[in-house]
């Protein structure tokens, strides 16, 4: 699944509306099928459960799709066959334009640079068919995320529950998602109440590391329903915050920088090549970028930003995030 960037259209046929209205409360799940041509143009057809999921993007106010939660059925997910190994994808759906879809999808393609310790991601069209509509509803962009558990085992690791603070984490890898997180202009993050991080560890007793996911706040995403919380006095999504914990040392952020300098021509690389984006896009986000790299490559100016937690003000504020209904 994971493995290629291949073209691949899916469809969901089945109550795709009683699906899609699915908006509140606990979610419930529908029987849907789930189908793919393979390279001989034959039709695989997958039954499956599909929920809705998520918290913002789950809300018909919000977003025009909610997420979805893909379940396979052990008994009839076949053997071979591009989901021979996925029991629960995530599967996110456009809110509003999908190209800030195709934007959040190419955010992962850069953490993916940075470590292999990160969720995969693919770009699919899809087609949803409803058993009691004639009209079709034209295809569009999803992203397909890879399950967590079969991330942490990619690595030989597993997933951890507990919530931690941040200075319980692995110290060097925290501090390359938080410089991650503040290259995108991302926010919208805890350690402290696991939102939009889960913690990775070879075992239950060992000192996790992070890693995050769900990137549609992000500056460099730039959605139209992105906004900073209120707590954090920030005017626009655009402004660069670093939300890590408050180092007193800063030469530890020496040996994060200069991976993020070897890794420079691959993250420009990441849009400079993805023919799916609109040319004004590109050349904003480079200079996004830009900004970015004068930033950790003077270093007056990283310190000053590095050591904003350190500072009082809005540096130690925790985003709980929307709570589960």
């Amino acid at each position: 699944m994971f493995e290629t960037e291949d073209n691949l259209q899916i469809t969901l046929r089945g109550n795709i509306r009683a699906l899609l209205n699915s908006r509140s409360g606990k979610a419930t799940s529908f029987p849907i099928s789930l189908s793919y041509f393979k390279e001989d143009s034959s039709e695989i057809i997958l039954p499956v459960k599909v929920k809705t999921r998520g918290n913002f993007r789950r809300k018909k106010e919000n977003c025009t799709y909610p997420p979805l939660l893909i379940e396979f059925s052990k008994k009839d997910n076949p053997a071979t066959g591009i989901f021979k190994e996925q029991h629960k994808l995530k599967l996110v759906m456009p809110c509003g334009d999908e190209k800030y879809l195709i934007r959040e999808w190419l955010v992962y393609k850069i953490y993916n640079l940075l470590t292999p310790k990160s969720f995969k991601a693919r770009l699919v069209k899809v087609n949803l068919e409803d058993d009691g509509k004639k009209k079709k509803v034209s295809p569009f962009y999803g992203i397909l995320l890879e399950e967590e558990r079969q991330m942490a085992n990619r690595n030989k690791e597993i997933i951890v529950e507990r919530k931690l603070a941040p200075q319980q984490t692995k110290a060097e890898p925290f501090l390359s998602m938080a410089v991650f997180e503040y290259l995108i202009g991302n926010t919208d993050w805890s350690v402290q109440y696991l939102h939009n991080v889960k913690l990775l560890a070879p075992d239950s007793n060992a000192t996790p590391i992070t890693v995050p996911y769900d990137f549609d706040h992000a500056g460099i995403v730039d959605a139209p329903y992105a906004h900073p919380a209120e707590e954090l006095e920030m005017q626009s999504v655009q402004e660069r915050r670093y939300r890590g914990y408050c180092v007193k040392d800063l030469k530890e952020f020496e040996a994060v920088i200069a991976h993020y300098n070897r890794l420079k021509d691959d993250i420009y690389r990441v849009y400079t090549s993805c023919d799916l984006l609109e040319e004004r896009y590109v050349r904003s986000t480079v200079a996004y970028l830009d900004e970015f790299y004068k930033t950790i490559n003077n270093t007056k100016r990283w310190q000053s930003e590095f050591a904003y937690p350190c500072s009082g003000a809005t540096g130690n504020v925790v985003i709980k995030g929307l709570k589960a209904e």
